[in-house]
């Protein structure tokens, strides 16, 4: 089962949630046009070292179990990319968010 969900920032920009729900686990993101958030299944480190030439703009938050929390959650990690941003650890995601619109 999968759930596409517009979530409106505080800036009136929208960014697109997706829920996919896999078996004993969910799969949750946030996207915008330029990065995302995620849940506890993003490997930030991976992004960091083996991907770094993308130089992907994410930040990871464990212990949320939907998009809502996602959104509320305190980022546990981010990417190299997203730290020269100003996003960083312990930032909710929907601050994170709004630094990446």
């Amino acid at each position: 089962m999968m759930r596409i969900v517009p979530f409106v920032l505080d800036s009136g920009d929208t960014v697109i949630g997706v829920e996919v729900k896999l078996p004993k686990t969910t799969l949750l993101s946030i996207s915008t046009d330029r990065g995302y958030i995620m849940c506890g299944a993003l490997d930030v480190s991976l992004l960091n070292e083996r991907l770094r030439d993308r130089e992907i703009i994410a930040g990871r938050a464990v212990g949320v179990r939907t998009l809502e929390e996602l959104m509320e959650a305190p980022l546990e990690s981010v990417t190299h990319k997203a730290e020269s941003l100003g996003i960083v650890a312990g930032m909710k995601g929907s601050e994170a968010l709004r630094l990446m619109v």
